[in-house]
């Protein structure tokens, strides 16, 4: 069979294609298209609420950006800061007027840019460049603690200058302040202790020898009326294995793991009645190779109960005074009975042992006290005695978000129907 005929067929209307391209060229087709042009400059078209190098602009105040005739009409408008931030904005559907919906940030520099179009639908275009007015009043965050290596129960905390009451401008702070870990742990949210401290803590407890970053993206963030954040030096941690002693006072023995091992088991003796240890999971605060422990310096002053004695090997887990230590007054009690003042006694060879082990943010968690529990807050940190759901409470961006969502999910919830 002859396929020569169809061939040329088909080479006849590639011609004829390429002619047709030709000729729509030289008619000067796509080139006369108004979309082809050089945008004309919208100068006299544009009116601006603010003006450029002039008077440092309110940040209290909205940006506007109008079309004063009605030849044209705005197309499109941007509005950034020099850290890239995007101040948000809603044009009318006439095209005639742009406004700011979220307000500017204190002491930034914009850009603006606005495309526009004439009657014609010709492309034009106007750009301007404003500062605004640094703030007045600043909220300050720092973050803690001190940067290092810690425990895998360290929280992460805020301190903020100033009280942060309404729920609308806690949820500006925590949407500002971010924390993240590599590897990545289970959750992970702030909670508000009170008006003026934060802490931050995942589901579980950080992973082992993971890095921890916390930074703020508050600088120049309105927060409340005429209150706007400021700087805040970021913050590094590295997270060391995972240490963990459990004491059980019923038992008189502290176990100790790290990373899930049993790597010591010690004899201890803690509070006896009427001066019981707390209950709980505990945070290590500190370490003192010597401290003077008074009675009364927690509140005991009896004759029969006084006393002041030299500590060595001290590891701190309250701020009101309970230790882990070198008790050597104590070693026949240990591993049979519970004679403390409520700290955790042991030998001078395993307090020592124990003090070089572990680090601050390592586990010390007392099981079977007749004592109360661990204080959430306010005595260390007892943050980890706190119900995840109830953590989440705490925040007022994950409050109410069922387990696993985020902020952003609730704004695709829907009613049933």
């Amino acid at each position: 069979m002859n396929h020569t005929p169809r061939l040329r067929t088909i080479l006849s209307c590639t011609v004829l294609v390429v002619s047709l391209g030709a000729s729509a060229t030289a008619c000067g087709g796509p080139d006369t298209h108004p979309l082809s042009d050089k945008p004309y400059d919208a100068d006299g078209q544009i009116v601006f609420s603010v003006t450029a190098g002039g008077k440092k602009v309110n940040p209290d105040k909205p940006l506007e950006v109008v079309s004063k005739n009605r030849d044209g009409r705005i197309t499109d408008v941007t509005a950034v800061d020099a850290s890239g931030h995007y101040l948000a904005g809603e044009l009318t559907a006439d095209g005639m007027r742009w406004h700011s919906t979220a307000p500017l940030a204190a002491g930034a520099r914009y850009t603006v840019r606005v495309a526009t179009e004439n009657e014609e639908g010709k492309p034009g275009s106007r750009r301007l460049t404003f500062d605004t007015a640094k703030a007045k009043k600043t909220l300050e965050v720092e973050f803690g603690p001190d940067a290092g290596t810690y425990g895998v129960g360290q929280p992460i905390t805020a301190t903020l200058s100033q009280p942060v009451k309404s729920k609308a401008a806690r949820a500006v702070v925590e949407r500002s302040l971010k924390v993240r870990s590599t590897p990545s742990a289970d959750g992970g949210t702030w909670h508000w202790v009170d008006d003026e401290t934060m802490h931050f803590r995942p589901k579980e407890y950080w992973p082992a020898n993971s890095k921890i970053t916390a930074t703020s993206n508050l600088e120049g963030v309105k927060i409340g009326d005429k209150l706007y954040g400021s700087a805040t030096k970021p913050l590094k941690l590295t997270i060391g294995d995972r240490i963990e002693a459990i004491t059980d006072a019923s038992a008189h023995y502290m176990t100790i793991y790290r990373n899930g091992e049993e790597i010591n088991s010690i004899p201890v003796t803690t509070g006896k009645p009427g001066f019981s240890t707390r209950n709980g999971i505990k945070v290590v605060l500190g370490k003192e190779y010597f401290v003077r422990m008074r009675g009364t310096t927690v509140g005991i002053s009896s004759a029969s109960e006084g006393y002041d004695l030299p500590v060595y090997w001290a590891t701190r887990v309250t701020w009101s005074g309970e230790y882990v230590h070198a008790a050597p007054w104590s070693v026949g009690s240990q591993g049979a009975a519970n004679v403390s003042h409520g700290c955790t006694g042991m030998s001078t060879g395993n307090a020592a042992w124990f003090f070089e082990t572990v680090k601050e943010g390592d586990i010390v968690q007392v099981i079977n006290s007749a004592g109360d529990y661990m204080e959430e807050f306010g005595n260390g940190y007892g943050d980890w005695n706190v119900d995840w759901k109830d953590w989440r409470k705490g925040s007022v961006l994950q409050a109410g978000l069922r387990e696993g969502s985020s902020p952003a999910d609730s704004a695709r919830l829907r009613p049933a129907i």
